[in-house]
Protein backbone atom coordinates (compact mmCIF):
# COMPACT_ATOMS: atom_id res chain seq x y z
CA UNK A 1 0.00 0.00 0.00
CA UNK A 2 1.49 3.37 -1.16
CA UNK A 3 1.75 6.43 1.39
CA UNK A 4 -1.16 8.28 -0.03
CA UNK A 5 -3.41 5.16 0.53
CA UNK A 6 -1.99 4.33 3.90
CA UNK A 7 -3.25 8.24 4.75
CA UNK A 8 -5.93 7.80 3.26
CA UNK A 9 -6.97 4.65 4.63
CA UNK A 10 -6.17 6.27 8.28
CA UNK A 11 -8.30 9.26 7.93
CA UNK A 12 -11.15 6.65 6.46
CA UNK A 13 -10.89 4.89 10.01
CA UNK A 14 -11.56 8.00 11.82
CA UNK A 15 -14.25 8.76 9.63
CA UNK A 16 -16.30 5.67 10.07
CA UNK A 17 -15.46 5.91 13.73
CA UNK A 18 -16.86 9.31 13.66
CA UNK A 19 -20.44 7.23 12.76
CA UNK A 20 -20.69 5.86 15.83
CA UNK A 21 -21.18 8.97 17.89
CA UNK A 22 -23.47 10.47 14.80
CA UNK A 23 -25.85 7.29 15.26
CA UNK A 24 -25.56 8.03 19.10
CA UNK A 25 -27.37 11.22 18.26
CA UNK A 26 -29.65 10.02 15.39
CA UNK A 27 -31.19 7.80 17.89
CA UNK A 28 -30.83 9.71 21.03
CA UNK A 29 -33.01 12.47 19.35
CA UNK A 30 -35.96 9.44 18.32
CA UNK A 31 -36.71 9.31 21.62
CA UNK A 32 -38.30 10.68 24.54
CA UNK A 33 -36.07 13.29 27.27
CA UNK A 34 -35.94 10.13 29.59
CA UNK A 35 -34.37 7.92 27.81
CA UNK A 36 -31.77 10.35 25.55
CA UNK A 37 -28.88 9.13 28.32
CA UNK A 38 -29.46 5.21 27.99
CA UNK A 39 -29.71 5.33 23.73
CA UNK A 40 -27.00 7.16 23.03
CA UNK A 41 -25.14 5.18 26.01
CA UNK A 42 -25.80 2.01 23.89
CA UNK A 43 -23.96 3.32 20.99
CA UNK A 44 -20.59 5.29 23.09
CA UNK A 45 -20.29 2.13 25.08
CA UNK A 46 -19.85 -0.07 21.84
CA UNK A 47 -16.56 1.95 20.90
CA UNK A 48 -15.08 0.76 24.09
CA UNK A 49 -16.37 -2.77 24.16
CA UNK A 50 -15.92 -3.43 20.37
CA UNK A 51 -12.38 -1.98 19.78
CA UNK A 52 -11.14 -5.01 23.29
CA UNK A 53 -13.32 -7.30 21.85
CA UNK A 54 -12.53 -6.92 18.27
CA UNK A 55 -8.33 -6.64 19.23
CA UNK A 56 -8.94 -10.08 21.10
CA UNK A 57 -10.78 -12.72 19.02
CA UNK A 58 -13.38 -10.72 16.83
CA UNK A 59 -10.50 -9.82 13.74
CA UNK A 60 -8.91 -13.36 13.95
CA UNK A 61 -12.29 -14.92 13.53
CA UNK A 62 -13.71 -13.15 11.08
CA UNK A 63 -10.48 -12.75 9.14
CA UNK A 64 -7.86 -14.98 11.02
CA UNK A 65 -5.75 -16.92 8.44
CA UNK A 66 -5.71 -20.83 7.92
CA UNK A 67 -9.89 -20.35 8.47
CA UNK A 68 -12.09 -22.44 6.38
CA UNK A 69 -15.50 -21.21 4.46
CA UNK A 70 -17.46 -20.53 7.49
CA UNK A 71 -14.98 -19.38 10.11
CA UNK A 72 -11.74 -17.93 10.76
CA UNK A 73 -9.36 -18.96 13.00
CA UNK A 74 -7.37 -18.06 16.17
CA UNK A 75 -4.09 -17.63 14.45
CA UNK A 76 -4.30 -14.18 15.11
CA UNK A 77 -5.83 -13.92 18.63
CA UNK A 78 -4.87 -10.74 20.08
CA UNK A 79 -3.70 -9.44 16.38
CA UNK A 80 -0.79 -12.02 16.87
CA UNK A 81 1.14 -11.47 13.27
CA UNK A 82 -1.03 -8.40 12.51
CA UNK A 83 2.63 -6.74 11.83
CA UNK A 84 2.41 -4.84 8.76
CA UNK A 85 1.00 -1.46 8.13
CA UNK A 86 -1.35 -3.23 5.40
CA UNK A 87 -2.28 -5.67 7.76
CA UNK A 88 -2.88 -3.49 10.19
CA UNK A 89 -4.75 -0.51 8.54
CA UNK A 90 -7.29 -3.89 7.34
CA UNK A 91 -7.78 -4.13 11.39
CA UNK A 92 -8.29 -0.93 12.16
CA UNK A 93 -10.85 -0.19 9.48
CA UNK A 94 -12.58 -3.22 9.82
CA UNK A 95 -12.84 -2.57 13.42
CA UNK A 96 -14.39 0.69 12.99
CA UNK A 97 -17.43 -1.47 11.05
CA UNK A 98 -17.41 -3.86 14.41
CA UNK A 99 -18.07 -0.87 16.48
CA UNK A 100 -20.96 0.42 14.79
CA UNK A 101 -22.87 -2.80 13.18
CA UNK A 102 -24.55 -4.13 16.45
CA UNK A 103 -24.97 -0.14 17.48
CA UNK A 104 -27.92 -0.15 14.82
CA UNK A 105 -29.70 -3.00 16.52
CA UNK A 106 -30.16 -0.88 19.58
CA UNK A 107 -33.07 1.44 17.37
CA UNK A 108 -35.16 -1.58 17.81
CA UNK A 109 -35.35 -2.15 21.75
CA UNK A 110 -34.34 1.03 23.14
CA UNK A 111 -36.54 2.67 25.80
CA UNK A 112 -37.30 -0.55 27.36
CA UNK A 113 -33.69 -2.56 27.23
CA UNK A 114 -31.47 -3.71 30.46
CA UNK A 115 -27.97 -1.94 29.77
CA UNK A 116 -26.52 -4.47 31.73
CA UNK A 117 -27.70 -7.22 29.61
CA UNK A 118 -26.98 -5.56 26.36
CA UNK A 119 -23.55 -4.87 27.44
CA UNK A 120 -23.14 -9.48 27.37
CA UNK A 121 -25.13 -9.10 24.12
CA UNK A 122 -22.76 -7.06 22.44
CA UNK A 123 -19.86 -9.65 23.17
CA UNK A 124 -21.59 -12.42 22.39
CA UNK A 125 -23.37 -11.08 18.91
CA UNK A 126 -19.78 -9.83 17.40
CA UNK A 127 -18.43 -13.26 18.27
CA UNK A 128 -21.38 -15.28 16.78
CA UNK A 129 -23.33 -13.72 14.32
CA UNK A 130 -20.81 -10.45 12.83
CA UNK A 131 -17.97 -12.26 12.58
CA UNK A 132 -19.00 -15.27 11.22
CA UNK A 133 -20.92 -13.39 8.51
CA UNK A 134 -17.94 -10.76 7.61
CA UNK A 135 -15.86 -14.29 7.12
CA UNK A 136 -18.39 -15.61 4.57
CA UNK A 137 -18.63 -11.91 2.75
CA UNK A 138 -15.40 -10.54 2.80
CA UNK A 139 -12.89 -13.22 3.62
CA UNK A 140 -10.95 -14.61 0.70
CA UNK A 141 -11.37 -18.04 2.46
CA UNK A 142 -14.96 -17.19 2.75
CA UNK A 143 -17.89 -19.24 1.03
CA UNK A 144 -20.03 -16.50 -0.24
CA UNK A 145 -16.91 -15.11 -1.17
CA UNK A 146 -15.55 -17.98 -3.42
CA UNK A 147 -19.01 -18.04 -4.99
CA UNK A 148 -18.77 -14.78 -6.39
CA UNK A 149 -21.25 -12.91 -4.23
CA UNK A 150 -20.11 -9.16 -3.65
CA UNK A 151 -20.74 -6.67 -0.99
CA UNK A 152 -18.05 -3.12 -1.25
CA UNK A 153 -19.31 -2.33 2.21
CA UNK A 154 -21.25 -4.09 4.32
CA UNK A 155 -25.02 -3.78 2.54
CA UNK A 156 -25.05 -7.65 3.85
CA UNK A 157 -22.48 -7.65 6.92
CA UNK A 158 -23.55 -4.97 8.38
CA UNK A 159 -26.99 -3.59 7.41
CA UNK A 160 -28.88 -6.91 6.63
CA UNK A 161 -27.17 -8.80 9.71
CA UNK A 162 -28.44 -5.89 11.99
CA UNK A 163 -31.12 -5.01 10.48
CA UNK A 164 -32.38 -8.93 11.37
CA UNK A 165 -31.29 -8.97 14.34
CA UNK A 166 -33.42 -6.05 15.21
CA UNK A 167 -36.34 -7.67 14.51
CA UNK A 168 -35.50 -10.72 16.41
CA UNK A 169 -34.59 -8.15 19.45
CA UNK A 170 -37.97 -6.81 18.97
CA UNK A 171 -39.96 -9.90 18.49
CA UNK A 172 -38.23 -10.94 22.15
CA UNK A 173 -38.30 -7.91 24.13
CA UNK A 174 -41.88 -6.80 23.24
CA UNK A 175 -43.97 -2.95 22.07
CA UNK A 176 -43.05 -0.16 24.59
CA UNK A 177 -45.48 0.61 26.88
CA UNK A 178 -45.69 4.99 26.18
CA UNK A 179 -44.06 5.68 23.40
CA UNK A 180 -43.82 9.16 22.25
CA UNK A 181 -42.55 11.41 19.46
CA UNK A 182 -38.68 12.11 18.85
CA UNK A 183 -37.63 14.39 21.69
CA UNK A 184 -34.94 16.42 19.56
CA UNK A 185 -35.47 16.78 16.29
CA UNK A 186 -32.01 18.63 16.03
CA UNK A 187 -30.11 15.43 17.99
CA UNK A 188 -31.97 13.53 15.22
CA UNK A 189 -30.29 16.04 12.08
CA UNK A 190 -27.19 16.70 13.42
CA UNK A 191 -26.32 12.87 13.91
CA UNK A 192 -27.95 12.12 10.86
CA UNK A 193 -25.01 14.53 9.40
CA UNK A 194 -22.16 13.06 11.18
CA UNK A 195 -22.90 9.81 9.90
CA UNK A 196 -23.73 11.43 6.17
CA UNK A 197 -19.75 12.66 6.90
CA UNK A 198 -18.85 9.43 8.02
CA UNK A 199 -20.10 7.37 5.37
CA UNK A 200 -17.92 8.42 2.84
CA UNK A 201 -15.17 7.26 4.93
CA UNK A 202 -17.16 3.62 5.45
CA UNK A 203 -17.98 3.44 1.54
CA UNK A 204 -14.66 5.26 -0.50
CA UNK A 205 -12.68 3.61 2.19
CA UNK A 206 -13.70 0.28 1.39
CA UNK A 207 -11.92 -0.44 -1.70
CA UNK A 208 -8.74 -0.07 0.68
CA UNK A 209 -6.87 2.37 -1.49
CA UNK A 210 -7.15 6.15 -3.00
CA UNK A 211 -8.07 5.23 -6.77
CA UNK A 212 -10.78 6.01 -8.88
CA UNK A 213 -13.34 3.42 -7.02
CA UNK A 214 -12.70 5.29 -4.29
CA UNK A 215 -13.93 8.38 -6.20
CA UNK A 216 -16.72 6.94 -7.83
CA UNK A 217 -17.65 5.54 -4.03
CA UNK A 218 -17.50 8.76 -2.68
CA UNK A 219 -19.85 10.17 -5.73
CA UNK A 220 -22.74 7.51 -6.21
CA UNK A 221 -22.67 7.74 -2.10
CA UNK A 222 -23.77 11.50 -1.84
CA UNK A 223 -25.66 11.24 -4.74
CA UNK A 224 -28.09 7.89 -3.50
CA UNK A 225 -28.39 9.52 -0.06
CA UNK A 226 -29.33 13.02 -1.65
CA UNK A 227 -31.93 11.04 -4.16
CA UNK A 228 -33.45 9.20 -1.05
CA UNK A 229 -33.75 12.27 1.17
CA UNK A 230 -35.55 14.03 -1.56
CA UNK A 231 -38.22 11.37 -2.12
CA UNK A 232 -38.82 11.27 1.88
CA UNK A 233 -39.04 14.47 1.82
CA UNK A 234 -41.72 14.32 -1.28
CA UNK A 235 -43.73 11.58 0.13
CA UNK A 236 -43.54 13.20 3.76
CA UNK A 237 -45.94 16.21 2.53
CA UNK A 238 -48.38 14.64 0.78
CA UNK A 239 -49.28 12.16 3.77
CA UNK A 240 -48.17 14.77 6.43
CA UNK A 241 -50.10 17.83 5.49
CA UNK A 242 -47.79 19.53 3.55
CA UNK A 243 -45.23 19.44 6.15
CA UNK A 244 -41.50 19.06 5.94
CA UNK A 245 -39.93 16.57 8.43
CA UNK A 246 -36.74 17.13 9.38
CA UNK A 247 -36.97 13.46 10.67
CA UNK A 248 -38.26 12.39 7.51
CA UNK A 249 -35.33 14.28 5.63
CA UNK A 250 -32.63 12.60 7.81
CA UNK A 251 -34.17 9.28 7.85
CA UNK A 252 -34.57 9.11 3.92
CA UNK A 253 -30.78 10.36 3.67
CA UNK A 254 -29.82 7.56 6.29
CA UNK A 255 -32.03 4.99 3.80
CA UNK A 256 -30.24 6.01 0.62
CA UNK A 257 -26.94 5.53 3.06
CA UNK A 258 -28.06 2.06 3.78
CA UNK A 259 -28.49 1.24 0.01
CA UNK A 260 -25.56 2.28 -1.54
CA UNK A 261 -23.24 1.14 0.64
CA UNK A 262 -22.73 -2.86 -0.80
CA UNK A 263 -23.39 -1.07 -4.41
CA UNK A 264 -20.86 2.47 -4.48
CA UNK A 265 -17.70 0.11 -5.76
CA UNK A 266 -19.27 -0.76 -8.96
CA UNK A 267 -22.21 1.14 -9.77
CA UNK A 268 -22.44 4.16 -11.43
CA UNK A 269 -23.85 7.91 -10.66
CA UNK A 270 -26.89 7.27 -13.04
CA UNK A 271 -27.66 3.98 -10.72
CA UNK A 272 -27.09 5.79 -7.40
CA UNK A 273 -29.78 8.19 -8.70
CA UNK A 274 -32.25 5.12 -9.42
CA UNK A 275 -31.37 3.38 -6.19
CA UNK A 276 -32.42 6.17 -4.47
CA UNK A 277 -35.70 6.59 -5.98
CA UNK A 278 -36.48 2.85 -5.62
CA UNK A 279 -35.33 2.65 -1.78
CA UNK A 280 -36.98 5.87 -1.12
CA UNK A 281 -40.13 4.87 -1.82
CA UNK A 282 -39.89 1.30 -0.56
CA UNK A 283 -37.89 2.55 3.43
CA UNK A 284 -40.70 5.51 3.30
CA UNK A 285 -43.77 3.23 2.88
CA UNK A 286 -42.23 0.25 4.99
CA UNK A 287 -42.15 3.20 7.76
CA UNK A 288 -45.29 4.21 7.23
CA UNK A 289 -47.11 0.96 6.99
CA UNK A 290 -45.08 0.03 9.88
CA UNK A 291 -47.76 -0.10 12.84
CA UNK A 292 -50.02 -2.61 10.66
CA UNK A 293 -47.82 -5.63 11.89
CA UNK A 294 -47.51 -6.54 15.72
CA UNK A 295 -43.62 -5.39 15.84
CA UNK A 296 -42.19 -2.43 17.61
CA UNK A 297 -38.99 -2.00 15.87
CA UNK A 298 -38.95 1.63 18.04
CA UNK A 299 -36.73 3.41 15.34
CA UNK A 300 -36.93 1.50 12.29
CA UNK A 301 -34.21 -0.49 12.22
CA UNK A 302 -35.09 -2.94 9.88
CA UNK A 303 -37.27 -0.90 7.31
CA UNK A 304 -33.97 1.35 6.84
CA UNK A 305 -30.79 -0.75 7.25
CA UNK A 306 -32.39 -4.10 6.54
CA UNK A 307 -34.72 -3.31 3.69
CA UNK A 308 -32.27 -0.33 2.45
CA UNK A 309 -29.37 -3.34 2.00
CA UNK A 310 -31.55 -5.80 0.53
CA UNK A 311 -32.04 -2.80 -2.50
CA UNK A 312 -28.48 -2.09 -2.56
CA UNK A 313 -26.95 -5.83 -2.45
CA UNK A 314 -30.11 -6.57 -5.84
CA UNK A 315 -29.37 -3.80 -6.83
CA UNK A 316 -25.66 -4.53 -7.36
CA UNK A 317 -26.80 -7.79 -9.17
CA UNK A 318 -28.46 -5.46 -11.46
CA UNK A 319 -26.50 -2.02 -12.06
CA UNK A 320 -22.71 -3.45 -11.70
CA UNK A 321 -20.63 -2.28 -14.67
CA UNK A 322 -17.16 -3.96 -15.61
CA UNK A 323 -15.67 -0.19 -16.06
CA UNK A 324 -16.86 0.55 -12.34
CA UNK A 325 -15.48 -2.42 -10.09
CA UNK A 326 -14.49 -5.11 -12.69
CA UNK A 327 -17.72 -6.89 -12.37
CA UNK A 328 -20.99 -6.97 -14.75
CA UNK A 329 -24.63 -6.93 -13.87
CA UNK A 330 -27.47 -7.96 -15.16
CA UNK A 331 -27.77 -4.28 -17.39
CA UNK A 332 -24.58 -5.65 -18.95
CA UNK A 333 -25.83 -9.15 -19.95
CA UNK A 334 -24.52 -11.19 -16.91
CA UNK A 335 -27.16 -13.00 -14.48
CA UNK A 336 -24.83 -14.58 -12.12
CA UNK A 337 -23.91 -11.67 -10.04
CA UNK A 338 -27.48 -11.28 -8.82
CA UNK A 339 -28.09 -14.84 -8.88
CA UNK A 340 -25.14 -15.29 -5.79
CA UNK A 341 -26.22 -11.56 -4.48
CA UNK A 342 -29.84 -13.02 -3.30
CA UNK A 343 -27.90 -16.20 -2.31
CA UNK A 344 -26.06 -13.74 -0.03
CA UNK A 345 -29.15 -12.10 1.00
CA UNK A 346 -30.78 -15.05 1.93
CA UNK A 347 -27.88 -16.67 3.95
CA UNK A 348 -27.50 -13.45 5.48
CA UNK A 349 -31.08 -12.82 6.77
CA UNK A 350 -31.15 -16.77 8.12
CA UNK A 351 -28.51 -16.99 9.98
CA UNK A 352 -28.61 -13.68 11.67
CA UNK A 353 -32.08 -14.30 12.71
CA UNK A 354 -31.51 -17.75 14.18
CA UNK A 355 -28.61 -17.29 15.80
CA UNK A 356 -29.99 -13.36 17.09
CA UNK A 357 -32.95 -15.18 18.53
CA UNK A 358 -31.23 -18.14 20.18
CA UNK A 359 -28.60 -15.39 21.72
CA UNK A 360 -31.42 -13.00 23.25
CA UNK A 361 -33.55 -16.29 24.54
CA UNK A 362 -30.49 -17.44 26.52
CA UNK A 363 -30.28 -14.13 28.14
CA UNK A 364 -33.70 -13.51 28.76
CA UNK A 365 -33.65 -16.60 30.96
CA UNK A 366 -30.47 -16.36 32.98
CA UNK A 367 -31.05 -15.10 36.78
CA UNK A 368 -30.07 -11.88 36.85
CA UNK A 369 -30.13 -10.43 33.61
CA UNK A 370 -33.31 -10.67 31.15
CA UNK A 371 -33.94 -8.16 27.89
CA UNK A 372 -36.57 -6.69 30.14
CA UNK A 373 -36.51 -3.45 32.18
CA UNK A 374 -39.30 -3.38 34.44
CA UNK A 375 -42.03 -1.14 34.40
CA UNK A 376 -41.45 1.26 37.50
CA UNK A 377 -37.69 1.63 35.56
CA UNK A 378 -39.13 2.17 32.13
CA UNK A 379 -41.46 4.83 33.86
CA UNK A 380 -38.87 6.09 35.76
CA UNK A 381 -36.57 6.23 32.42
CA UNK A 382 -33.95 4.44 31.74
CA UNK A 383 -31.52 7.55 32.08
CA UNK A 384 -31.59 7.37 35.60
CA UNK A 385 -32.79 3.40 36.50
CA UNK A 386 -29.98 2.44 34.45
CA UNK A 387 -27.06 5.19 34.77
CA UNK A 388 -28.03 7.57 37.40
CA UNK A 389 -27.76 10.58 34.96
CA UNK A 390 -30.24 13.37 33.05
CA UNK A 391 -29.93 14.28 29.56
CA UNK A 392 -31.34 17.52 30.43
CA UNK A 393 -31.60 19.15 34.08
CA UNK A 394 -34.02 22.70 34.14
CA UNK A 395 -33.14 25.61 36.37
CA UNK A 396 -34.47 24.91 39.44
CA UNK A 397 -35.50 21.27 39.06
CA UNK A 398 -33.26 19.71 40.95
Amino acid sequence: MDSGSIAWMLVASAMVLFMTPGLAFFYGGLVRNRNIVSTIMYSFISLGLMSVVWVLWGYTLAFGEGGNGYFGSFENFALNGIDTPDDQIFAIFQMMFAIITPALITGAFCERFRFKTYLIFLVLWITFVYAPIAHWVWSSDGWLFKRGALDFAGGAVVHINAGVAAIAAAALVGRRRNPGLPSNVPFVILGASMLWFGWFGFNAGSGLAANGQAVNAFLVTNTCAAMAMIIWVVLGTIHGGGKFSGVGAATGAIAGLATITPASGFVSVGAALILGVITGIITFYAVYYKNKVNLDDALDVFAVHGLGGIVGIIGTGIFATEKVGGAKGLIEGSSSLLIENIIMIVATFVYSLVASLIILKILDVIPGLGLRSTELEEDAGLDISDHGERAFIEDGAD
